[in-house]
């Protein structure tokens, strides 16, 4: 047998998979008994001709024998798969311990579970069912939940966004592909498996998160909610168990670190225990909005949703040299108050399943780096963060900022809406956001957005909506780590978002997935022992 892949199929807009698939059997020459099996591989839309637009498809086929050599036609001895080998020999006295159930510690979890290590995931937060409700409270009565909320419980805060699952890493090992097939075997739409921007939705993650943990459980891990890890047990640099709640103790060897961005107490906990950590780079700005059929418009040139709703990306240098960019962009969505403490306010984005809100919402940051911190403590970026997200919240009274492009342009606070009106999940209140944002990110985001109107029109609509402040776009601490995934304290293994090496659920959920395997190879399951190849 032998895996074909066809790529650079072109087809027009109302042709679907079946029409992708018999032309890719006409590109290799193979005949339809020859073909065991056909998938779509990838599906991208080509906008950059508006009149001539189309859909690029890429075809795996899997056949019984091939010879030929065609253009566009790459030939496998075999379909590429994820696989790794368990070759670890040593006991383990205590099951691993996961700090965290965002994507890092949920893979992680999942794939320790699925090969006997029988993980213990700690999660502060409550479960995604007790989650939403602790949320929609929040939304309609401003009553937070510091350990529940959009940034913590159940599937982290990636299961109160868009569900965004592209990514720019590199995928030699295929985990990308296992990563969208195990979201698929737990409810996702199976379209996730090729879409070049393939997104879940916050209905479907919600879901998910919740089949993935009961199957964890179902395979002899175990999963406590409402379990704040509030101190780490060392001795002689190495971890030797985890504070629960203050009182609870639970000894284990292997703590795989998966806090997340916002777990600003436990990154406080860590420093104070003497875990090496440095200041990274990230960036603050604000999330803005349009109506989805003006976006739809300028990039497809129909204002309807018949391609779905229309994404962006954009990218700017400013006269100071400061990067501006769009981030964590949600056609359909809705902006979401998104605060984790008393006292301070921010926001996010987020998007159901069929993207179908009259908005276009996406955030637009500036980068920071720590010349921009206050101090040269590794936690001085959460300092800068706490900041402004203060001002924010006394700004609107607890109610998320807003204010119209126009107004932010003339510096004065807004009174009235225009044409694009907020679709929130939370209150909201007019304001004047350059009492919030310090000049020189309110000079940088004003630059990029009057340039990013001469790449998308109306992007610098007067009516375009500006909330504040977008300031959770990544961690701005990094917990150094070595080349066996640890930090200085031996057997305590930082990972994903939190921890600063990921950007996004797809990144994250393969850090962690880069830490299982490494487990695998130094030690053996506790219940099971083998080769596992998906």
């Amino acid at each position: 047998m032998k895996y074909l892949k066809v790529t650079n199929i072109k087809l027009n807009i109302d042709e679907g998979k079946d029409a992708a698939i018999r032309q890719a059997l006409r590109i290799a020459g193979v005949s339809e008994k020859q073909l065991i099996r056909a998938k779509i591989i990838k599906k991208s839309i080509d906008a950059r001709r508006r009149e001539q637009m189309k859909i690029l498809w890429s075809v795996g086929l899997l056949v019984d024998f091939y010879n030929g050599r065609r253009k566009n036609v790459e030939v496998f001895e075999q379909e590429p798969r994820y696989s790794y080998e368990i070759t670890g020999k040593k006991q383990l006295r205590f099951p691993p311990v996961i700090v965290g159930s965002g994507p890092a510690g949920l893979f992680c979890g999942y794939l320790l579970a699925l090969n006997g290590y029988c993980p213990i995931i700690l999660e502060r937060g409550n479960d995604v069912g007790q989650r939403i409700d602790d949320v929609a409270r929040f939304w309609r009565e401003g009553t937070l939940n510091p350990d529940s909320n959009v940034q913590f419980g159940e599937g982290g805060a990636g299961t109160f966004s868009d569900g965004k699952l592209n990514t720019g890493i590199k995928d030699k090992k295929h985990r990308i592909s296992f990563l969208l097939e195990t979201f698929v075997k737990y409810g996702a739409e199976e379209n996730i498996l090729y879409d070049a921007k393939p997104h879940i939705g916050t209905d479907y993650l919600c879901k998910i998160v919740r089949q993935m943990r009961e199957d964890i459980i179902r395979m002899g891990g175990s999963v406590h909610f409402n379990a704040a890890v509030k101190d780490f047990l060392i001795k002689d640099k190495k971890i030797t168990g985890v504070l629960v709640n203050g009182d609870q103790k639970i000894e284990t060897d292997l703590c795989i670190l998966a806090i997340g961005h916002s777990a600003r107490d436990t990154f406080q906990t860590l420093y104070r225990r003497g875990v090496v950590m440095e200041q990274k780079p990230f960036a603050i700005g604000v999330r803005v909005e349009h109506l989805q059929s003006r976006i739809n418009e300028a990039q497809y040139g129909f204002p309807d949703n018949r391609l779905g709703a229309a994404p962006y990306k954009l990218t700017y240098k400013t006269k100071d040299n400061r990067g501006v960019y769009s981030f964590c962009m949600c056609p359909g969505g809705y902006v979401v108050n998104a605060s984790s403490e008393n006292g301070r306010l921010c926001v996010n984005g987020m998007s159901n399943q069929k993207r179908d809100t009259k908005n276009a919402n996406s955030a637009i940051v500036v980068t920071i780096t720590p010349n921009d911190f206050p101090d040269d403590s590794p936690l001085s970026g959460i300092a800068l963060q706490r900041a402004l997200e203060e001002k924010a919240y006394l700004a609107g009274n607890g109610a998320v900022p807003v204010q119209t492009y126009g107004d932010f342009v003339n510096k004065r606070k807004t009174s009235e809406f225009g044409s694009v009106r907020p679709v929130h999940k939370g209150a909201v209140a007019f304001s004047d956001i350059r009492q919030i944002l310090p000049k020189y990110l309110c000079d940088a985001i004003e630059e990029a957005i009057s340039y990013f109107g001469t790449v998308i029109e109306g992007f610098d609509h007067q009516d375009t909506l500006l909330s504040a402040v977008e300031s959770r776009t990544s961690s701005p601490v990094r917990i150094v780590r070595d080349e066996t995934f640890q930090s200085n304290i031996g057997g305590l293994f930082p990972a994903g978002e939190g921890a600063g090496y990921a950007g996004g659920i797809t990144s994250a959920a393969i850090d962690g997935m880069k830490i299982f395997e490494y487990l695998c190879s130094q030690y053996a399951p506790i219940k099971a022992e083998g080769f596992r190849n998906f």
